[in-house]
């Protein structure tokens, strides 16, 4: 593991810095020992140095170190004379929105996302929110602040406070017509996060009976990872939808970007489902249009754009990567299995709650339950829940995969992909780990399961 020692002027110290930290599409460690006051400060000044912004919007999550870290990357900024606009704690997606609609050169998000609360991190955009990824400007801020890059403007930058929630709601409730809108019982559950003020100020708009799940912020997160991909995040959710009989539940993840949802059955559903659900609301508004889809999963959702008459471009995973194209290809949707939903009307980035405005919206309009909508998935594409493997070599599982499979159609697009006329898969390395991610789905469950037992046996071999 590379580390290197550099010199940090606020509080006179040393630190190691784990290069690891900067990753695909943000930076991301365990505080203190990884991610820290010093780092944030150097990282601060390095994203100033590489974009040059004059303004930039700052917000950061709930987590219990985010105050400090708050307070140091904002000092980082300052003193390299940029101006910071201080919209306090808000979900991600509002530090985009920020970014975006006031026209500000920049924004930084203090979040460690999904992971658990020892951890955290910074997310980073340019202007109009078009994120700043590993192909385009973490390498560079990486080796700025590895290459101890300090810098004391002559006259500091100004600190200004902003409340957005205001403006944010305004623009994700433009999206559908809210006359349509029925009254739903609903559970939400916000995992400790930022999302329940907004869900609250929502309802100022909205006829919801909610049945609150962990709804006040806490940035220990007291009952584990504040991700709902995690099985055990679920059970919760999915009972008091049972109990209560709501129409269905929802469930966000700690900075509010990711979302997912239960139907009234108390059933989980994928965000490889939800993301074909929402290819065709957007594409019933744009015939034509084009979607970006996932690698990992993706034949419910091309059958759907097809269908449509939509352009359906699989693009490699991660919400940078993901943005990157929605722009570049002027896409009107993409949709992640990970449960990131991108829009063209929310400036091409991703939200985590105009997916629960359209659902209601679907549901308003079509007058089915939500199993209803989502049924003619489960029945037609049957796949597994992404499987990790920890090996030893990643590089000779990946070209093992290959000449086992050379038969198939191959996509190097994002690690592997392999498609054959009745069942595909994915196969696609960590960032950061010895680690490769499975993805698997197939015509029918019977073959699912066998070919999930195939490969998991093959990638077994070199643990």
């Amino acid at each position: 593991m590379s580390k290197i020692v550099i010199y940090y002027t606020m509080k006179q110290c040393y630190m190691q810095i784990n290069q690891s930290i900067f990753k695909a599409y943000d930076i991301r460690g365990i505080y203190p020992t990884e991610f820290n006051e010093e780092i944030a400060y150097a990282t601060a000044q390095a994203y100033a140095k590489f974009l040059a912004p004059k303004t930039v919007a700052l917000g950061r999550d709930v987590r219990l170190s985010g105050p400090t870290i708050f307070g140091a990357v904002k000092k980082g900024l300052i003193d390299h004379g940029v101006d910071v606009v201080d919209i306090g704690v808000v979900s991600t997606d509002m530090m985009y929105f920020a970014v975006a609609h006031y026209g500000y050169d920049g924004g930084l998000c203090i979040t460690a996302s999904h992971n658990p609360g020892e951890y955290n991190g910074i997310k980073m955009v340019r202007k109009m929110a078009k994120p700043i990824s590993g192909e385009s400007g973490i390498i560079e801020i990486r080796d700025l602040v590895l290459a101890d890059y300090n810098y004391q403007a002559p006259q500091v930058g100004t600190v200004t406070i902003q409340d957005v929630l205001g403006d944010y709601l305004k623009k994700v409730l433009s999206i559908i017509d809210l006359t349509k809108i029925k009254p739903f019982k609903i559970v939400a559950n916000c995992n400790f996060g930022a999302i329940g003020r907004n869900l609250k100020h929502l309802q100022n708009f909205l006829s919801l009976d909610v049945i609150w799940l962990n709804e006040e912020p806490n940035g220990a997160f007291p009952k584990g990872r504040p991700d709902p991909l995690i099985l055990e995040n679920r059970t919760e959710t999915m009972e008091l939808v049972k109990k209560h009989g709501a129409d269905f539940g929802v469930a966000w993840d700690a900075d509010a970007d990711r979302i997912f949802f239960i139907d009234e059955t108390g059933r989980f559903i994928s965000g490889y489902f939800t993301s074909a659900v929402l290819a065709e609301y957007f594409l019933t508004r744009y015939p034509q249009a084009k979607v970006v889809v996932d690698m990992k999963l993706n034949w419910a959702i091309i059958d759907m754009v097809n269908k449509m008459g939509g352009t359906a471009l699989p693009n490699k995973t991660g919400h940078a990567f993901f943005k990157e194209r929605m722009i570049k290809e002027d896409a009107v949707f993409g949709g992640e299995v990970s449960g990131h939903y991108f829009f063209k009307d929310f400036f091409y980035l991703d939200n985590g709650l105009i997916p629960f405005l359209i659902i209601l919206d679907i549901l308003s309009t079509s007058g089915k339950k939500l199993s209803e909508i989502y049924q003619p998935y489960f029945e037609k594409y049957f796949a597994i829940d992404e499987t990790n493997f920890t090996v030893a070599d990643v590089a000779a599982v990946l070209q093992s995969i290959k000449a086992k499979y050379h038969d198939g159609q191959l996509s190097e697009i994002d690690g592997i992909a392999i498609e054959y006329p009745d069942w595909r898969f994915s196969v696609r390395s960590s960032n950061t780990e010895p680690v490769v991610r499975l993805n698997l789905e197939a015509r029918s469950k019977e073959l699912m399961n066998a070919r999930a037992r195939e490969l998991t046996e093959l990638i077994k071999n070199f643990s």
